[in-house]
Parts: structure tokens; C-alpha cells; sequence
């Protein structure tokens, strides 16, 4: 019987990779953290997290509890599981760009032990696991299925909710064989409490891209209802808060200034682009949605035009302030933010824009000048037009609106009022 250091190595300490470790090493598990980045490994080893979920203190519980940060894939070999969590964005062609995990089953391989339990939990398209991964694997010389558990378990990370952590959310696990969706689903029983068995690998990849899916799909007919309600003089917030009083049959969806993070504009295009690739015709209600889902950017910079004329001033010259530059409320990241493309276009018309968010104290993103404000009050006070990006827990916005010149609410979250509109 082989024996292990670790009960689980985790490779890619990002957002994914980090909660996990953290709920397995409150479980009682060995765990170490492989990650490429020196630095990021560094700061851990400091006792510094670099994600919105975990805290500095939970980084030092961990550490005392044996947890290991590590560049050295030699540990690797020393794990009974080990769980890829390396990041997917999206290739030049539409799909997923697979270089890390890639490199991650190239490493895997090369320490893989008889016995051991690999499982893919960075979002991809469906074959992946079997057509990717398995055969990187088995260049060790071992077979996936008999030698080794392979799995895929998509991860379902949600940064910034205090409800659903990876303890209380169910898990999905998909095996390349019934004994390696088992081996899995007793590992993942060890910390969470509902595991969720599929068939195969491919049913819990696609079960995956079917969840963002959904989501993309319905933001997407919320966004173009607004921009007609806009024109029909129909408050689609009022409607939406409507509809939602019904108890069964509906689920509420919100417009905004475009979808961003790491799931939602980009997963869905892993499904489409595989359609297209393997059967050679398009998956029509996932490119209208990113049709209409990316198209937002502009409609809000359409609307602060508007805006801006109703007092008789040109976007030109214009003094612009965005609130909340995130992805999403009351978190730090910034991945695939709506609020750069509005940011960019307001330059590019000419439009004099800073910005403020109580997260974020420099944003290179535009790669453009926005000047970060200090005194938030002051500069809603001075900007021809203020716009609600994203609605940050910390925003008075009623009080913020109330000061201001013009204020365009993309987030629903002001009270209608002279001077206030929103999308």
C-alpha cells in the first residue's frame, strides 16, 4: 500500500483553488498547494491571500494547520489526490485556451502513482477530461480507469457569497469510470455535504457550461427588455419586482452594463465554439445572447449621451464619474469587468472620466487615463454625470444621487427621482 504525505494537492492557488484547499484543511486533510507563480506562493507562505474569499487570518489558520504552498511539483508525487484548478480563458478561435491544463496533467503525469485520484475542475468543454487530460496522463505509463481514478468536478465558486461556500454546495462529479465517479465522490464526501453523481465525465463538464448558460441566456433577454421598456416608457424594475412575486415558474434576472467575471461572458462560448467544431452548426441562443450581453457597454454609453443632452452638454469634454468598477458587488476582482469597455468607449468620445470604488484603488484597465477620486462626495458633486457601475455595498446611492448633476443607475438600486434615470 502506498503511503502519502498529503491527503490532496491542489494545483493553481487562484480563487478556485484556494477555497477548496481551505475547506479540506478544515476537514482534517494534509493538504499542499502547487502553483507556478513564485510570488503568489510567496505571499502565502506569509500568511498574505490574494483572494476576496479568504482573509489573511484564514491564509495563517491554514498554515497552522499544515497546509503547504509550494512551486516544487516533486510534491505532487507525495498526494493521494490531486485537483486541477488552473484557469481556462478563452483562446484566439472562441474556445478555451487549455495551456495550463495542459501543463498541469504534463506535470501530473510525470509523478503520478498507482492508486492516486486526478480530478479536472477547471471549466472547459465536454470531452476535455477524456480526450485531454486522460491521455497526458497515461504517458506516465499508467491506465486511467485501472491504474488511476480520473474525474471531472466542475467547480462552482461564487466570490463574495457568504451563504454558499464549498462545504454547502452540492458537488458535481463525473468519472471516467463508475469506480473512479466513486473514488471521487467518497474524496469530496470528506468536506462537502451533497455530492452529486453523473454519468460520465461529460455529463458533469456539460452540466457545468448548461449552469452559465442559463444565466447568460436569461441576462441577456432581461438587457434587451430594457432597452425596450426604455423606449415604451416601461420601468422593467418595477415589472421585474412584479413578476417575481410569483412563487413557482419564474426566476428573477436583472439588466446591467454587461456580464463579466470568470464564468459568464466566457463558458458559454465553450459550449458554442464546440458545437461548431464538432457538428459544424451554431449554438444560436448563446452567440444572440453574447450578441446582445456585449453589445451593453455602448448602450450605457448611448444612454450617458442622452443624459448629458437633456442639460445641453456634449459627451466631448464632459466630466464622467463611474462608481464601482468590479464585476461584481462588494468583491475586489475586476476579471472581464463591463466597466471597462464603458470606460474606454466614454474616452474614446472624449469624455473627461474618473472613477471611484472603495475595492480598488488603482485600475489599469483601460489602459487610458481615468483618475481614481478620493473625496466621493466632491466629485459626484462636480461631474456633469455620474453612472452606477456596479453597487457596492458601501454606496449610499439615494444620497449619492441626490448631490448629483445627472446620475444613470445601471444596477436598479436608485429611488426614481428628477434627474435620475435608470437602464
Amino acid at each position: 500500500m502506498v503511503r502519502h504525505r498529503h491527503d490532496l494537492a491542489v494545483i493553481g492557488l487562484g480563487y478556485v483553488g484556494m477555497p477548496l484547499a481551505q475547506a479540506a484543511v478544515n476537514a482534517g486533510l494534509a493538504v499542499v498547494g502547487l502553483d507556478a507563480n513564485a510570488s503568489v506562493v510567496a505571499s502565502l507562505t506569509a500568511g498574505r491571500s490574494h483572494v476576496d474569499d479568504l482573509s489573511d487570518e484564514d491564509v495563517a489558520t491554514m498554515l497552522a494547520a499544515g497546509f503547504v504552498p509550494t512551486t516544487d511539483p516533486a510534491a505532487l508525487a507525495e498526494a493521494a489526490v490531486t485537483v486541477i484548478c488552473v484557469p481556462t480563458p478563452l483562446g484566439d478561435e472562441g474556445g478555451p485556451d487549455l495551456t495550463a491544463v495542459r501543463s498541469a496533467a504534463s506535470t501530473i503525469a510525470r509523478h503520478l502513482r498507482p492508486g492516486s485520484l486526478v480530478v479536472l475542475e477547471s471549466t472547459t468543454y465536454p470531452g476535455t477530461t477524456d480526450e485531454i487530460v486522460r491521455p497526458l496522463l497515461e504517458a506516465s505509463g499508467l491506465v486511467a480507469g485501472t491504474d488511476f481514478h480520473l474525474a471531472f468536478s466542475p467547480e462552482r465558486v461564487d466570490p463574495g457569497n457568504a451563504a454558499y461556500g464549498i462545504g454547502n454546495t452540492p458537488k458535481v462529479v463525473g468519472g471516467l469510470t463508475p469506480a473512479c465517479t466513486q473514488a471521487a465522490c467518497d474524496f469530496y464526501a470528506r468536506f462537502v455535504d451533497t455530492v452529486v453523481p453523473t454519468k460520465g465525465t461529460r455529463e458533469a463538464e456539460t452540466a457545468k457550461l448548461l449552469e452559465n448558460t442559463y444565466r447568460h441566456i436569461n441576462i441577456a433577454l432581461v438587457n434587451e427588455m430594457a432597452r425596450f421598456c426604455h423606449e415604451l416608457g416601461i420601468d422593467l424594475w418595477d415589472a421585474i419586482a412584479a413578476a417575481r412575486t410569483k412563487p413557482f415558474g419564474f426566476q428573477a434576472f436583472y439588466p446591467g452594463p454587461g456580464v463579466g467575471g470568470h464564468c459568464i461572458p466566457i463558458d458559454p462560448n465553450y459550449l458554442s465554439h464546440n458545437v461548431r467544431t464538432r457538428l459544424g452548426y451554431p449554438f444560436r441562443f448563446v452567440e444572440l445572447a453574447q450578441e446582445i450581453n456585449a453589445s451593453m457597454p455602448a448602450y450605457v454609453v448611448r444612454r450617458a449621451q442622452d443624459a448629458l443632452n437633456e442639460d445641453g452638454k456634449a459627451l466631448r469634454g464632459a466630466r464622467v464619474l463611474l462608481l464601482g468598477v468590479t464585476y461584481k458587488p462588494d468583491i475586489a476582482d475586476q476579471r472581464e469587468s463591463p466597466a471597462v469597455h464603458v470606460g474606454r468607449r466614454l474616452i474614446d468620445l472624449g469624455a473627461l472620466v474618473e472613477f471611484h470604488d472603495p475595492l480598488i484603488e488603482k485600475w489599469d484597465a483601460l489602459g487610458l487615463p481615468a483618475r481614481s477620486v478620493a473625496d466621493l462626495d466632491a466629485a459626484v458633486e462636480h461631474a456633469d454625470l455620474t453612472i452606477l457601475l456596479q453597487h457596492h455595498r458601501g454606496y449610499d446611492v439615494d444620497g449619492l444621487a441626490r448631490i448629483s448633476r445627472r446620475f444613470l443607475d445601471t444596477r436598479g438600486a436608485a429611488t426614481p427621482a428628477p434627474g435620475v434615470e435608470r437602464l
